[in-house]
């Protein structure tokens, strides 16, 4: 009897792991298999904890390397594993008496956003935003280049693109609906300006001037990303060489698991 229960009870559990899998709820690899639980629960609103956090959610908006909203975000907001969160308020208060406020461009991504990125970049017609994006860069190699994957830590809610802002002006907004397209880097043309102070590079810009160490940018433009790096290195953070606005959680909750339900 007690085997036949315990039966009974492995089928409900792989009935609910399906139903969860089918909709979305779940996407894991390797040999984790992840248990979706409640934005509200394993993750946060990092704005809650960071009241003066400037939330630019640029793939809510056309104003993007793909050049249109992309699925999963659904809401402009940004939302991380709760460790992260409280980490990334760490580095805003060691910012904060240097004068400087924390700009968000992209935290939690879902699964199905990613894919939407890999789609768009098996497609070598569309290259409508390539001036503004990837002016020094083939379409064809951005695979190979690393600009572009199947798997994105973003997709564990503990990664976070971001910027700083000068603490006077961090509340004015960026005019995503501008229609002139500028380059991300001053190697091919003015530059967009968000608001942030200057990095060298925009967000999202795929160059190798992008790399948070590149010797081509100038001497207050490296200082600027110093500034950004070791306060985030300050509370726990690792940077990703290549793109000085990347940023993981060291220790993050859910190194293997990559979630799927979309920012509402």
């Amino acid at each position: 009897m007690m085997a036949r229960q315990h039966n009974v009870l492995d089928a409900a559990r792989c009935a609910l792991l399906l139903a969860m899998c089918v909709a979305g709820l779940v996407f894991s690899t390797d040999s984790a298999v992840a248990e979706y639980k409640s934005p509200h629960k394993s993750f946060v609103d990092a704005q809650s904890l960071i009241p003066d956090l400037v939330v630019e959610m640029r793939y809510v908006t056309a104003q993007n390397f793909v050049g249109r909203p992309i699925p999963g975000y659904n809401g402009a907001r940004c939302l991380l594993t709760h460790r992260a969160a409280k980490a990334l308020q760490c580095a805003a208060d060691v910012l904060r008496p240097r004068g400087y406020a924390i700009k968000v461009y992209d935290c939690y991504r879902p699964q199905r956003a990613v894919n939407a990125f890999v789609n768009w970049g098996r497609n070598l017609r569309d290259q409508k935003m390539k001036q503004a994006y990837y002016p020094e860069v083939d379409k064809r190699n951005l695979f190979r280049d690393s600009f572009i994957s199947s798997r994105s830590g973003h997709s564990r809610g503990s990664t976070v693109d971001l910027s700083i802002v000068p603490l006077a002006t961090h509340d004015v907004p960026f005019e995503a609906g501008d229609s002139v397209v500028r380059a991300c880097d001053s190697n091919s043309g003015k530059r967009t300006d968000d608001g942030s102070v200057d990095m060298g590079t925009g967000f999202d810009c795929f160059s190798t001037l992008s790399h948070t160490r590149s010797q081509k940018v100038s001497d207050v433009q490296r200082q600027n990303r110093t500034i950004l790096r070791d306060a985030m290195s300050a509370c726990g953070f690792r940077n990703l060489y290549s793109e000085w606005w990347h940023y993981t959680l060291r220790n993050e909750p859910y190194p293997n698991t990559y979630f799927d339900f979309p920012v509402e």
